[in-house]
């Protein structure tokens, strides 16, 4: 979603207006954001109001209560109150990312509530691989945010999380994002959204969660193309075989309460005003239960900006009539009325967008009266900042901590050997960079020097004034601190002036003469050199993975208010690092001829195309999707796994001629139940305890345009040193063992499914049950 932080000069006027609203004290009071009041007679008897009545009655009751003019200014996130009917202003837009927010206007601290826990960033969070933390994330988030929302300092839709795939290295938003895989991603969108949403039971939601932003949204600002212009062109292959995907997970497993459209186009149309899109796909074949919501002034944007339609009139009628319940800015509230009377939209259209944003407000409790009586009721400002919130901050950025090298075994460092520890570079003893973007107040931060300091005795340099490291003028204190101390550590990387909203980067080296000061502190170093990189996105380090002098190289991401206490522990072995890249880490040489504006996944050598992410890309990296490494050494054995999968068609066993073996359409195999079920013995072959992600990849055998290897499962082993766990785990046939050919239809391959896990390769042959074969 647009912060609108960045206004190019080809901004809309109403998206002029809407900033000019936001940032004019808009957001300087709470909202009460209540209705029914009990004690109110005029409304405690109106039937919107009685909770005990089903939720479509209530919602009809209320719209059917409204003028018109009263409907269309709640379309849009600043709605407007309703004073006869007792309902209060309500500010839709708040954000969740990674811990409350207060991007949004809706959410603000001060107060009972100077701050809220700030977890990891997501990109960092992901690395964990670990979908209960995830879950459990959320839940402490919605606590947190619920509390707030009983303070009168936030409301209960949360435009978060962001899934968009991160497609290209250079994506200034892809520290948001659960990574490259859209299996991944697809994990991580249901478990936070239950986590955010509540798992109790019924329609009632905890908080709104929001997934973000549909659909083939990764562009910013790249090379004078930004995404208020962009056109995706996207084959319909791509759009299900790899976008779509984390969206479809989020609403059908995850059952999020909204989907944000993006500002881009896609295919010409932009995703706010296309009814394939929003109506026919969310709506209609994913059956969202929520509404739908546009990045802020999306509708303004392809009115002005992309010049969509000819009036604003049929802007809005076109946003509406495609599905869009609900704009964030003002454009709606301002034309709505009039496409009515231009006779472009139906007051019934209204009515049915209003009927999905407000059957949200009221799964919330928000026409149940004032909230201490309701569920969750009871939290407050006790239950912000909380111990154990704070606690499960720090082990979230423990988990996602990446070890990319750790040549000689420099790592863990020692206290006692490691007496003085030198401590360089410009993240070194950071604060707000450790949360990354689309973060709050945090409670407090432990910086990585802090965090080193409760270990052992430290000599601090920066060596760069700051991250872009412009000069040398710091180098000479950095180079005479390595040479006194028993062993150095590097803090570098990025921060928000590198890669941001509206900021894709231009390369993948270090910024400035970062790789300058690594290599000469590293030379000069007494001890064991280590090299600590914050980043959203990849680097391409490769100096450092092939220099004998930088002994390991750990990734934190942008790891949280918690951040340096968890690098300290990481680095001195009280915590034994199991994270692994959500992200391919290229070679800078991978982006020669790449335009960000090519949205390809697969690789097409004629052209001298390399194809995007693991799944598709089989040139040189620096770390691979996947690659981390620990303290102790995990050894896997298939204990019991089929060979042969016979998978039920519906009477037909179909045939395609593109394609060397035979497939099945995934809409005529009898999916139900259909799984391949493996055990896998895990042994930790060392002496430390330690956390392992088994990785489950598969390699089909389908024609050059199915991904030559993709992540089937994941399963997050603890196993104790010297020890074995047995896991169990299950691949959906029809899920991910299927392929998408180039109309867009998922098919199943039949013959031999190689699965990978680690070093260990097993063949699973699926075999069709009937044998009539029909051509299609």
């Amino acid at each position: 979603m647009g912060m609108g932080r960045t206004i190019t000069l080809s901004i809309s006027l109403s998206l002029l207006f809407f900033f000019l609203v936001l940032f004019s004290g808009h957001n300087v009071e709470a909202r009460p954001s209540f209705a029914c009041d009990p004690k109110d007679s005029a409304t405690k008897n109106l039937a919107f109001c009685k909770s005990n009545l089903p939720i479509p009655d209530r919602v009809r009751d209320f719209i059917g209560r409204l003028t018109l003019q009263e409907k269309v200014k709640l379309l849009v996130n600043g709605a407007s109150a309703v004073p006869r009917l007792g309902v209060k202003g309500y500010e839709w837009w708040s954000e969740a990312l990674h811990g409350v927010s207060d991007v949004g206007p809706g959410t603000k601290f001060g107060g009972d509530f100077p701050g809220a826990t700030s977890f990891p960033q997501v990109i960092t969070t992901a690395a964990s691989f670990n979908a209960s933390l995830w879950e459990e994330i959320g839940r402490v988030v919605s606590d947190e945010a619920r509390a707030m929302y009983n303070g009168g300092m936030a409301g209960l839709t949360f435009w978060s999380p962001n899934v968009n795939i991160f497609r290209d290295p250079r994506w200034g938003r892809g520290q948001e994002t659960p990574g490259e895989d859209p299996l991944l991603a697809g994990k991580y969108a249901a478990s936070y959204v239950r986590g955010l949403q509540g798992t109790d039971g019924g329609d009632r939601l905890k908080v709104a969660a929001c997934c973000k932003h549909y659909t083939a949204y990764d562009l910013d600002n790249w090379s004078g193309v930004d995404r208020f212009h962009f056109n995706a062109k996207v084959s319909k292959q791509d759009i299900v075989d790899t976008f779509d995907i984390p969206f479809r997970s989020c609403v059908m497993e995850g059952k999020v309460a909204s989907v944000m459209c993006s500002y881009n186009q896609v295919n010409g149309v932009p995703a706010c005003a296309d009814p394939k899109l929003l109506r026919e796909t969310v709506r209609g074949a994913w059956r969202l239960n929520g509404y739908i919501v546009s990045d802020c002034d999306s509708v303004g944007v392809f009115y002005d900006n992309q010049h969509y339609t000819t009036t604003p009139e049929e802007a809005a009628a076109d946003a509406i009539k495609a599905g869009l319940d609900l704009d964030c800015g003002p454009f709606l509230a301002i034309h709505t009325e009039n496409a009515v009377q231009r006779g472009l939209l139906k007051e019934d259209d209204i009515n049915v967008a209003l009927g999905n944003t407000v059957a949200v407000q009221m799964r919330l409790g928000m026409f149940d009266g004032e909230p201490s009586a309701q569920p969750y009721g009871n939290l407050g400002s006790k239950d912000v900042c909380t111990p154990v919130h704070q606690e499960l901050a720090l082990e979230a950025a423990r988990q996602g901590i990446v070890l990319l090298k750790n040549h000689g075994l420099s790592l863990p460092l020692s206290p006692r050997r490691h007496r003085t520890v030198a401590v360089i570079g410009p993240n070194s003893d950071v604060t707000v960079t450790m949360i990354g973007n689309y973060a709050g107040v945090a409670c407090g931060y432990t910086t990585p020097l802090q965090g080193i300091g409760k270990y052992t005795r430290t000599i601090h340099q920066q060596g760069c004034a700051n991250v872009a490291c412009a000069n040398e003028a710091l180098f000479g204190g950095a180079i005479d601190a390595a040479r006194q101390a028993d062993a150095t550590i590097l803090v570098m990387g990025l921060d928000q002036s590198i890669e941001a909203e509206f900021r894709d980067r231009a390369g993948l080296l270090l910024p400035g003469r970062q790789q300058e000061l690594i290599s000469k502190v590293a030379m000069a170093s007494r001890g064991p050199t280590i090299l600590v990189l914050m980043s959203g996105g990849p680097i391409d380090v490769s100096f450092a993975k092939n220099d004998p002098k930088i002994g390991a190289i750990v990734w934190a991401g942008y790891p949280g208010q918690a951040g340096g206490a968890a690098i300290a522990d990481v680095l001195f072995g009280t915590h034994n690092p199991g994270g692994n890249l959500p992200m391919t880490w290229y070679p800078q040489e991978y982006l020669t001829n790449l335009p960000m504006t090519t949205m390809d996944m697969r690789s097409d050598p004629s052209r001298g195309y390399p194809g995007r992410t693991y799944r598709f890309y089989k040139g040189h990296v620096v770390y691979p999707f996947g690659h981390g490494m620990s303290y102790t050494n995990f050894v896997h054995t298939i204990a019991d796994a089929p060979t042969v999968v016979s998978v039920p068609v519906n009477g037909h066993h179909h045939t395609n001629t593109t394609i060397s073996s035979k497939v099945i359409r995934v809409t005529h195999a009898r999916c139900s139940r259909l799984s391949i079920s493996l055990h896998v013995d895990v042994r930790n072959a060392g002496s430390r305890d330690g956390t392992h992600t088994l990785l489950v990849y598969s390699s089909p055998p389908a024609g050059h345009w199915a991904p030559h290897k993709q992540l089937v499962a994941f399963e997050k082993v603890h196993v104790p040193a010297r020890g074995q766990q047995r896991v169990s785990v299950k691949i959906h046939v029809c899920k991910y063992l299927s392929v998408v050919d180039r109309a867009g239809i998922r098919r199943i391959p039949m013959g031999e499914h190689a699965l990978h896990i680690g070093d260990v390769r097993h063949s699973v042959s699926l075999q069709a049950a009937t044998l009539g074969i029909i051509k299609s």
